[in-house]
């Protein structure tokens, strides 16, 4: 059964956002608010959370994982950025854009596109994600919450508890956080090349 934080959007209490990071550190899957809608979140360097994770979204290892940042300095340890794409990700964070990037030697294997050596990674402009973020001292592991077969992703905190009690440790509630994932934007080629609109405005990518 997972544990339930009804967290406050604007001021999250420190006790539940410390008892979160907590469970997260001791290995726990959890559903959390982002700036475009809810995701999936464990450990870096969690085996069974990147299984479960997949199991519940059915996945295959085709499927670039996201790495949750809290900043830019932290973003910069996990992925290779020249200075063009720096300059364009930097103006265009934190927002609702997952980058894909060539990884360093900072992540795990099993989180690398297996063939490119890419991973994605972000900067939630939320303020209950960046509170986790801080107190976790280093990035979630992620996958935006949308079951197979559905078309939206769930947008209650009420609703995932109910739906997906059986297979989370914990559901972080701040509300209603939308429903349209993130933009995704590849860069591992060194040129933007859009490969989901979404959330945030693709038009300097254009």
């Amino acid at each position: 059964m997972a544990k339930y934080f009804d967290v406050h959007p604007d001021n999250p209490q420190p006790r539940s956002i410390a008892q979160v990071a907590d469970s997260v550190r001791s290995g726990a899957l959890i559903a959390y608010p982002t700036d475009s809608c809810y995701a999936l979140g464990c450990r870096l360097g969690s085996r069974d959370g990147i299984d479960r994770i997949r199991s519940i979204r059915r996945l295959d290892n085709r499927h670039h994982f996201t790495l949750v940042c809290q900043d830019f300095a932290q973003l910069g340890q996990f992925v290779q950025i020249d200075n063009d794409v720096f300059r364009a990700i930097k103006a265009s964070t934190p927002g609702s854009y997952t980058f894909i990037l060539p990884a360093t030697r900072e992540v795990p294997r099993m989180l690398q596109h297996p063939k490119k050596k890419t991973v994605g990674v972000r900067i939630p402009d939320h303020v209950v994600t960046q509170a986790l973020l801080t107190e976790l001292g280093e990035p979630l592991l992620s996958s935006t919450l949308l079951l197979p077969d559905e078309e939206e992703p769930m947008t209650q905190g009420w609703e995932i508890k109910d739906r997906l009690d059986h297979v989370l440790d914990a559901v972080v509630d701040s509300g209603d956080c939308g429903t349209e994932p993130t933009t995704v934007v590849d860069f591992s080629d060194g040129e933007a090349e859009i490969v989901r609109r979404g959330a945030g405005d693709t038009t300097r990518f254009e």
